[in-house]
């Protein structure tokens, strides 16, 4: 659970000011006061400005309005806002690092709402409130943020061409007991650590035929077959793996959160 952390308020310090001797000169003085009542009488008050309208969401950045997303308009507006913005380019900047990452094309609603949630700086108020060593780091949520998010899923988009290697990012969902339609979840992602595993290892753990390709790269990379076939993998890590397996060591509680918050900024970059 996230507690708050705030600066100390600062108490203002408050001195005493001489009295004026005006008792040499009162007629100046009537008369200074008189002239300075006087001209701020023919001062114009400042112009107040006008504070922009707060958008829905509170982002006050363009685009759809994030607390207004349903699973009933999220397919149609993901899809639009996927057209409008092909990239597929990221860079975490994380407090201990940066990563880039790169989205799939063929994952678009995945890559659209990630974008969305990009562009709208959503992602720049969370933490990586997860690490499971040796398996993956999760982030995208926390307690403090201020962009209002609406409640939505995003279709799977599963394939066997995107498996859980080393570096291979992810979104979470509720197990199928909860979710056996295998909705992900709109903004909870994970990169995948893992282990590198022999061929009869992987096998077991997937608990499904894994690929010849598979197999040589869970061999070779590492990573994390348990998860195939379960959950949408749509992009994978460019650069900066260490800091994605620097973030996998941080000390954590008894319940995987890390002891230290590891913020994020992310910027999409083409």
């Amino acid at each position: 659970m996230f507690v708050p952390r705030t600066r100390p308020r600062v108490r203002g310090t408050f001195f005493a000011l001489p009295m004026p001797l005006f008792r040499s000169c009162p007629t100046l003085l009537t008369a200074t006061f008189g002239l300075l009542l006087t001209a701020a009488c023919n001062q114009q008050p400042p112009p107040v400005q006008q504070k922009a309208p707060e958008s829905p969401d509170r982002s006050n950045r363009p685009g759809p309005d994030l607390s207004a997303l349903r699973d009933s308009n999220a397919v149609r507006i993901l899809t639009a806002y996927g057209k409008e913005h092909p990239e597929t380019e990221l860079l975490f900047r994380t407090s201990m690092g940066d990563v880039k990452v790169r989205l799939f094309e063929d994952t678009p609603l995945h890559r659209a709402s990630f974008l969305l949630l990009a562009n709208k700086g959503y992602f720049d108020e969370t933490v990586f409130y997860r690490v499971e060593k040796g398996f993956v780091v999760q982030g995208g949520n926390s307690d403090h943020r201020t962009i209002r998010l609406g409640k939505y899923h995003i279709p799977p988009e599963i394939s066997q061409r995107h498996f859980h290697r080393r570096g291979a990012l992810g979104m979470a969902r509720y197990d199928d007991e909860k979710n056996p339609g295998q909705l992900s979840s709109s903004h909870d992602f994970y990169f995948t650590v893992g282990q590198k595993l022999n061929a009869q290892q992987a096998q077991s753990i997937a608990g499904r035929k894994l690929t010849p390709e598979q197999l040589k790269v869970y061999a070779t990379e590492g990573g994390a077959p348990a998860l195939d076939g379960k959950y949408t993998v749509f992009g994978e890590v460019t650069e900066g793996m260490d800091v994605v397996e620097k973030i996998n060591q941080v000390p954590v509680d008894p319940y995987n959160w890390p002891k230290q918050d590891v913020s994020m900024k992310v910027e999409v970059l083409k």
